[in-house]
């Protein structure tokens, strides 16, 4: 189960940051995503984190002002969102993909076996 929280309103050019807990013992175990979608629009990745090395994966449209990290020993994986534009404004989502591949970060919405309940995040101008 991942439960994400965090969303919120913000003002163009401001950060939030979101968080995804998941339970269970295997956490190591998976790849972490985050993923929006605005409304009309369809999901999208926003950022990937591989199993346990770190290596990740961006959107362009997010790449120098989004970063995504995780703490195994805490099963959470966040979410550092900087200099916010309207364009954000979506529900974000995080995903968990049961990898068997230490080194890989998934970045297809087919690719994720489990998904949280979504968060809003608002961006004014």
């Amino acid at each position: 189960q991942l439960q994400a929280s965090g969303g919120g309103l913000v003002q163009a050019g401001g950060s939030l940051g979101l968080s995804c807990a998941a339970s269970g013992r295997t956490f190591s175990s998976y790849a972490m995503g985050w993923f929006r979608q605005a409304p009309g629009k369809a999901r999208e990745i926003v950022a990937a984190i591989s199993r346990s090395d770190g290596r990740t994966y961006y959107a362009d449209s997010v790449k120098g002002r989004f970063t995504i990290s995780r703490d195994n020993a805490k099963n959470t994986v966040y979410l550092q969102m900087n200099s916010l534009k309207t364009e954000d404004t979506a529900v974000y989502y995080c995903a968990a993909d049961i990898s068997h591949n230490v080194y890989y970060t998934p970045y297809r919405t087919y690719e994720y076996d489990y998904w949280g309940q979504g968060t809003q995040v608002t961006v004014s101008s």
